[in-house]
């Protein structure tokens, strides 16, 4: 049994690879829009078929230019709703203004909860995201949201890279903050390894700045994976790779679900101990971006799958575990 006449999967212009690599995933052409701007700047767009009665697949991460794509995904949204599409679901790979989840200080806003509240009042009627920088954003939203996870992607790759490392009980996976335990713990136990830890000092004063402070963990003369769910200007992993290396790390690797490489990232990573820095696609990295030592993996299966249940109404759960 599936939902509504039909599966239509439709991009925005954010990832339109991504939304390709779905498309081939289940088998299905990608349907057609126009996607186009008025002489002032305002987005447009134009379908080009009937989605009345369809369940529609919106592809749209919200990464750089954040606010574009943000009200592209709601523009969309807005015209398959009254384009009277039986169901409006949302595959945001990655969820912009996630690290915007509490008041860290008085009079700030929680911009993660708006962006949940632009989202359901916009016609969305489900979710399908990946490692949300909290588990937590989950309740920000009155909606279904599945929450699916690049990590077995990500510790698959390093099993076969490792693999005569990992024999010999000489690697370590390291989260680089307190606040990524749980992540790198779970990490860990895929590759069935001991985990490390970062105690970092953030300065209150300037965004994006952190100094290593401890390392807890045996990690002398052992290969380190560092665990993070986004690298954005790479200065938190690169002082964690850092710290490492002076603590006697031979080899020292990293991975993480979401690249956003923002200002110096691209330089740090170049001038750094970390060999590879792996990702997942869920942003695209551009030309001026790449480089040796960061590589992507397809995590694009994943969220095909996770649709072909949801059309199927089937459960996701155990794709999260």
């Amino acid at each position: 049994m599936s939902r509504g006449n039909g599966l239509k999967i439709f991009s925005g212009t954010a990832h339109p690879q991504f939304a390709l690599d779905i498309c081939k995933n289940l088998g299905v052409e990608l349907s057609q829009l126009r996607h186009y701007r008025f002489s002032d700047g305002e987005i447009g767009l134009s379908l080009d078929e009937t989605v009345r009665g369809s369940d529609v697949f919106i592809v749209q991460p919200t990464c750089y230019p954040a606010n574009e794509n943000l009200m592209q995904l709601l523009i969309m949204a807005d015209a398959f709703r009254r384009a009277s599409a039986k169901y409006v679901n949302a595959v945001i790979p990655y969820f912009g203004y996630a690290r915007q989840d509490r008041k860290a200080k008085p009079r700030e806003p929680i911009t993660a909860k708006l962006v949940a509240n632009l989202l359901t009042h916009g016609g969305i009627q489900r979710v399908l995201t990946a490692d949300l920088h909290t588990g937590q954003l989950q309740g920000f939203f009155d909606i279904p949201v599945d929450h699916l996870t690049g990590m077995k992607l990500l510790a698959g790759y390093f099993q076969e890279l490792l693999s005569e490392e990992l024999k010999t009980n000489s690697v370590v996976v390291v989260s680089p903050d307190v606040g990524g335990v749980a992540r790198a713990r779970k990490f860990a136990i895929m590759l069935h390894v001991d985990i490390a830890i970062v105690d970092k000092r953030r300065s209150h004063e300037v965004a994006n700045v952190s100094e290593v402070m401890d390392i807890i963990g045996d990690v002398k003369g052992r290969t380190a994976i560092i665990v993070d769910d986004i690298i954005d200007t790479a200065g938190t992993i690169c002082h964690a790779a850092e710290g490492l290396r002076e603590r006697g790390c031979e080899r020292i690797f990293a991975c993480a679900t979401h690249a956003v490489l923002s200002g110096p990232a691209l330089d740090r990573i170049n001038n750094s101990p970390i060999e590879k820095l792996v990702f997942s696609d869920t942003i695209p990295i551009t030309p001026e971006k790449k480089s040796e030592r960061i590589m992507q993996l397809s995590i694009a299966p994943i969220f095909a799958e996770a649709i072909r249940r949801v059309h199927n109404e089937k459960s996701i759960s155990n794709m999260s575990e």
